[in-house]
């Protein structure tokens, strides 16, 4: 064989195809330690497959990468999520792009993209081989021997890794003298023990700021969920992805800050009180919210955070309490207490050090025929469709080089 896949996941199938597709003289085989292929591929975007972003600009894409930005600027001047999307389209999967600039399948099903990715592989002649375990991988002169867990050898002048954040395939790049920094997990929800909080599960703000105390420049916005464990959604698991090493070092216990209101200076905010205090001076302060965007059991609930109590009427608020109640809205602190995972997704910071490799080829900079892709590297985006553009563009290039 002249090529040996191991991984049979996104970054595994697209580099598989792509090196078959400009090499047709040689032969190429994907080795899956599990039954299923694609298994991610399946449950991502809650089984719809959120394939890419339409981000079509290179630099502004890279943006959306914690940890590889730089490194794949240039791969991404060679194959973008436009790229992506041409190529899933004219192998018959019909995308469309949604408010949010995510892209779906048009029929919203995730086996439409294994379904594309097996025929074309199958279409290519590329073997695939599941169920089985890869137990060794030795350099010998040219070739590479691949030992199976059943005994059998099989060589190869081309091995591509593509195990994701897999222990095994970290253990195999580290074998050939790889750096690996060590994997911590990102895109995850942060765990409150705040049951006031919790009680409020499955309500939602379009628009929140959040950062953790001390980060301000780092914070993120987007919308913010109540959850029965804590708070969640985009703006909360963007804020873990930029934040991995910070969350991992301070074993999940941090503060984090949280501004309802982003579109509101506070002097806004105390303007629009004062004008509230005028129009009700004997309302209870917690009974309506004067702000549009905050639904009224979380107005509530702020206003119990800010220590005014239930009975408590407007004409009573003095200037003490009014900035309490601003300080809760634009900044309130929340003690986080561990973190959660998002979905049934997990994706990591950490990997094959970005240094070792030539992301002109994706050929490992310590093993000539080695080359390395996907998730198994120290890359990690945004959720949104980010990390799998990283496994379509590293998978592509890696796929350009013959042996």
């Amino acid at each position: 064989m002249q090529t040996i896949v191991i991984g049979g996941g996104a970054a595994g199938f697209f580099s598989a195809i792509h090196t078959q597709i400009n090499h047709p003289e040689g032969s190429v085989v994907i080795i899956e330690q599990s039954s299923q292929v694609l298994s991610k591929v399946k449950i991502s975007g809650g089984g719809r497959c959120n394939v890419t972003h339409a981000c079509f600009e290179p630099k502004g894409l890279a943006e959306h990468y914690p940890r590889g930005s730089k490194e794949l600027l240039g791969p991404f001047h060679r194959f973008s999520p436009k790229d992506t999307m041409a190529w899933f389209e004219s192998h018959g999967v019909p995308l469309k792009i949604e408010s949010d600039n995510r892209v779906f399948p048009v029929s919203d099903a995730s086996q439409d993209i294994i379904d594309c990715l097996v025929q074309t592989a199958a279409r290519l002649g590329i073997k695939v081989w599941t169920g089985c375990r890869v137990a060794n991988i030795a350099k010998e002169g040219p070739d590479f021997c691949i030992t199976l867990a059943d005994g059998n050898q099989h060589r190869c002048q081309k091995l591509i890794l593509a195990t994701g954040s897999n222990p095994g395939g970290y253990a195999f790049a580290q074998g050939f003298g790889h750096t690996l920094v060590k994997p911590i997990p990102s895109l995850f929800t942060v765990a409150i023990p705040d049951k006031a909080l919790q009680a409020l599960s499955g309500l939602s703000v379009k628009n929140a700021e959040v950062w953790l105390e001390g980060e301000k420049k780092q914070s993120q916005k987007g919308p913010l969920l109540v959850t029965h464990w804590g708070l969640s959604g985009p703006s909360i698991i963007k804020l873990s992805a930029w934040n991995a090493e910070v969350f991992h070092r301070l074993a999940y216990n941090v503060s984090l800050r949280v501004n309802w209101l982003p579109g509101l200076k506070p002097e806004a905010l105390k303007s629009a009180l004062i004008d509230m205090q005028a129009q009700n001076p004997k309302k209870r302060v917690g009974t309506q919210s004067p702000f549009a965007e905050l639904p009224t059991r979380l107005w509530d609930y702020l206003v119990a955070k800010a220590g005014i109590l239930e009975e408590h009427t407007w004409n009573g608020m003095g200037l003490k309490w009014l900035e309490r109640l601003i300080q809760e809205l634009s900044a309130g602190l929340y003690l986080v207490a561990g973190k959660g995972v998002f979905k049934d997704e997990f994706v990591t910071c950490g990997g094959v050090s970005l240094k070792e490799i030539d992301f002109k080829t994706m050929q490992s900079k310590k093993c000539e025929g080695l080359y390395i892709v996907g998730e198994l590297l120290n890359i990690d985006g945004i959720t949104g469709g980010f990390n799998f553009q990283n496994a379509w563009t590293t998978g592509y290039i890696a796929g350009l080089t013959g042996v």
